[in-house]
């Protein structure tokens, strides 16, 4: 019934950590503990979101059974960095300047000192730990950890084979896919699970807990081992729906937000024979994650505190495997920007789907009220608790993702609207149009829906912070630059 329910639906005012003050031992009593689940790059190849028709997911559905999802959440960012910045200190993109890999948001002048969702638990009197990716890799020094949460667990080291399995034109190391290794146990992601159970098995049994675990796959490599790909015999695999030309009324200026990815086209996946592979290998992926992650429920589980723990699952942004001739993230469509986003736990409805759009910024207000506590004032998210009671209830803002300053993607209910730093538009009606193959940007008829979309835009567009690097688009004078590079139309690569 769920995945029947979802297929439906689918159709700075910067506070510092000190400023908070710690709450009294009364209420940390009945303060619910909170286990949260990062995961990398998984877009909705989800069973319950009914992404993709053959994925296996028997444990993140197993959670949305008992709590409520919702099935048309957005991202900030669609970029790591830029992503969990914005939902670890509760701010857009466009207004904290973060858009790139570089730099940590703990360099950035404004948000060093900023207190972070962790921070804030740890000074009310939660016991913090953080195993795996919850912050993006490199952010925070291994001198400055329990400064941003009391305790941290194994951060889960990629293993790599003697040599590449595939052999992807840049030859970066994480750009390879395949069936390695051949025992579950030497993956990063057994490590982290193993980490958070660890916690969940010791943690301090006088105060609440907010255990944050942040799990690596499906981001490349794309590695699981052998019986996870058996689950996706090649004869039968359903590919991604496709529309060649699909870019054709798409303003060129879309191509400025990935000139140059390690991420290989569609186009090269192609002429090697790696669609196919790689697809697979995201799904195999997938469902060795989704087995960690039900590790770490049946843990919380045994530990009999499941009733009083507040569960979140999310994802940090999509990914493409083909749509819009991309793989990878880095776009504002669909693919890029949906992600999974489930709450389960005491006084969260049980076996329910709301759609209304949210964005993962909501996340922080939403566990402060869960708390008994008032949403900060300058968090930019906006809580989820009436939906947690009832996920019929509407919400009037839209979800907003950005990347790189002044491109912005608006979803609303229905539809999508774009708008990219040189003006051009995109605008998709997801009732007729599901996939995005269909821009009515110019279609006389849609223009007051396409200005509705366009009220939401943010009024602040901070300039990328000293120190971006990777990913980055700027504009320099008259010229665009890509990675500290100026853009040479004659250079793209389809």
């Amino acid at each position: 019934m769920l995945n029947l329910l979802c297929a439906l639906v689918l159709g700075i005012n910067l506070t510092s950590a000190s400023a908070t003050v710690p709450v009294p031992a009364e209420k940390r009593d009945v303060s619910p503990n909170l286990l949260l689940i990062v995961v990398d790059d998984l877009n909705d190849w989800v069973g319950c979101l009914g992404g993709h028709p053959q994925v296996k997911t028997p444990n993140i559905d197993r959670l949305a059974r008992r709590g409520t999802l919702f099935a048309n959440a957005h991202c900030q960012g669609p970029l790591c960095n830029p992503s969990r910045t914005s939902f670890l200190t509760g701010l857009r993109p466009s207004t904290t300047g973060v858009y790139a890999l570089l730099p940590s948001f703990r360099n950035v002048e404004g948000l060093k000192d900023r207190a972070t969702l962790m921070q804030h638990f740890g000074t009310r009197g939660y016991s913090t730990f953080v195993a795996g990716k919850v912050f993006h890799d490199g952010t925070i020094g291994r001198d400055e950890r329990t400064k941003e949460a009391a305790a941290w667990g194994d951060k889960g080291e990629v293993a790599y084979p003697w040599s590449r399995l595939v052999q992807e034109p840049g030859l970066i190391k994480p750009m390879d896919w395949g069936i390695y290794p051949k025992d579950d146990r030497d993956h990063a992601d057994w490590k982290i699970a193993d980490s958070a159970i660890r916690r969940l098995q010791t943690c301090p049994i006088d105060r609440p807990f907010l255990i944050a675990t942040g799990f690596r796959l499906p981001h490349v490599p794309c590695f699981a081992s052998a019986p996870w790909f058996e689950l996706y015999p090649t004869s039968g695999l359903i590919m991604p729906p496709i529309k060649e030309n699909d870019r054709d009324d798409v303003p060129f200026f879309a191509w400025y937000l990935h000139w140059k990815l390690p991420e290989p086209r569609l186009s090269w996946l192609r002429a090697n024979h790696q669609w196919e592979n790689l697809v697979r290998s995201y799904l195999a992926s997938v469902s060795f994650m989704d087995s960690q992650i039900g590790r770490v429920l049946t843990a919380l589980e045994e530990t009999g505190k499941a009733d009083q723990t507040v569960v979140v699952l999310w994802s940090d942004h999509g990914w493409h495997l083909g749509e819009k001739g991309m793989t990878g993230k880095t776009t504002l469509w669909e693919r890029s920007t949906h992600v999974p986003l489930i709450f389960a736990g005491p006084g969260i409805a049980k076996g329910a789907v709301c759609a209304q759009p949210v964005e993962l910024l909501d996340i922080y207000p939403t566990l402060l009220e869960l708390d008994g506590e008032k949403v900060l004032p300058d968090l930019e998210g906006h809580s989820l608790k009436p939906q947690l009671g009832n996920a019929s209830v509407t919400r009037p803002w839209p979800a907003i993702t950005t990347h790189n300053q002044n491109n912005h993607a608006v979803r609303t209910l229905n539809c999508r609207y774009i708008r990219y730093a040189d003006g051009s538009e995109e605008f998709y009606d997801h009732r007729a149009d599901p996939n995005e193959w269909t821009n009515l940007a110019k279609d006389p008829t849609r223009k007051a829906d396409i200005a509705e979309h366009a009220r939401w835009l943010p009024a602040k567009n901070a300039p990328p912070v000293p120190g971006s690097a990777m990913r980055l688009l700027e504009r320099r004078g008259d010229e665009w630059y890509w990675e500290g590079k100026p853009i040479k139309v004659d250079e793209l690569q389809r």
